[in-house]
């Protein structure tokens, strides 16, 4: 779900198993990633097993719950997401999940990596049992929405998600279902939703396991368990790029290739331009930043870091949470199954911080 579990970290993350090549971090569309290669997720595919035909005018006044396939059209092609609509008779309020980096599908799943936790699709679940709808999608370039991505990696910009996200939100205003609209960021999804709302008016604005720092910073710090000289060679490589130059000279090794080739520099510059505590104090939305204290991939530092950036905000650190919203301790063992195992629940203090924030709006 994200790029940091593809570096050299301490021994206790190595239960994440994801080769960089594999992970990524940067784009659905890198090499090693198979993305667009083979079928998303049950959620992420065609044949959506809880897919249903939506409510008919003969339907019942107040229909049961329902989830259908839903789209819509950016710049390149056709974004294909899931519709949850609880049951009821509404107006409901309503979010649109962010996926996190790398090639995710609608389900919070990367098939050609081995993730599997399905966390997008139960926490549209959770959601539903409390009245709430939601949107979640295949990233452009994955599953059912492979039309949606650029030709090239070298032309994919990061700002692009955020227009996407952008597209959905204009979706749901138009459906007179909804009453509010939400956005729910996770991971990389967290600073797009930061975008995305200065662009577009939205409700509220839910930040989970959102970096706190510029990606730059973030790097570097998880390089620093690398040999010196591969080290200073990355920092140089990282000085270049945030000064939006493109560089030649990439090493040809596994991790410089995954990290810097020079078809995903493009993207990686774009991203560096945004400082998430910067973009977040302009965020107007009620805010809620969601935290957890196992999570391998970003901390509650950078939690913290956006909270003083929006003292206004509410910062929720759930204990025991990891990186896919899912209960972990430490462990190799713990940590490998709350990214593959999609039996394991989504913590429950992620709904009720949530419902929390949409009940206030």
């Amino acid at each position: 779900m994200s790029f940091r579990s593809c570096l050299v970290v301490p021994a206790r993350r190595a239960a994440l198993a994801v080769s960089c090549v594999a992970a990524l971090a940067w784009s659905p569309l890198g090499a090693g990633c198979s993305a667009g290669e083979r079928a998303s997720s049950a959620g992420g595919s065609d044949a959506h097993p809880d897919d249903t035909v939506p409510a008919t005018p003969d339907a019942p006044e107040c229909p049961e719950a329902a989830s259908a396939k839903i789209t819509v059209e950016n710049a390149r092609g056709t974004l294909s997401g899931t519709l949850v609509v609880p049951a009821g008779c509404g107006p409901f309020p309503a979010v649109v999940i962010i996926p996190g980096s790398g090639p995710t599908d609608r389900d919070g799943n990367q098939l050609a990596v081995d993730i599997e936790p399905d966390t997008y699709r139960l926490l549209a679940d959770g959601l539903r049992d409390r009245g709430i709808a939601s949107i979640r999608y295949d990233k452009a370039g994955i599953g059912a929405s492979v039309s949606a991505a650029p030709s090239t990696e070298q032309e994919l910009l990061f700002e692009m998600g955020a227009d996407d996200a952008g597209l959905w939100v204009k979706k749901l205003r138009e459906d007179g279902r909804f009453a509010t609209i939400t956005v729910v960021g996770h991971s990389e999804g967290s600073l797009l939703g930061m975008l995305l709302a200065r662009e577009t008016a939205i409700d509220g604005f839910v930040s989970i396991a959102g970096a706190g720092r510029p990606i730059g910073d973030v790097l570097r710090e998880q390089l620093e368990g690398l040999p010196d000289e591969d080290r200073e060679k990355a920092d140089a490589i990282l000085g270049q790029l945030e000064a939006g130059e493109l560089v030649a000279d990439i090493p040809q090794t596994r991790l410089f290739m995954s990290l810097f080739r020079p078809s995903v520099q493009p993207f990686i510059i774009s991203w560096m331009k945004h400082d998430p505590a910067v973009e977040l104090a302009a965020v107007t939305a009620p805010i809620l930043l969601l935290q957890g204290t196992t999570d391998l991939q970003t901390k509650v530092e950078d939690a913290e870091r956006l909270a003083e950036a929006r003292p206004d905000a509410t910062l929720v650190i759930v204990e025991g949470m990891s990186h896919t919203l899912k209960e972990a301790t430490l462990s190799n063992e713990s940590q490998a199954a709350a990214y593959t195992d999609p039996d394991l629940p989504v913590v429950p203090r992620v709904f009720e911080a949530i419902e929390a924030l949409i009940r206030e709006e």
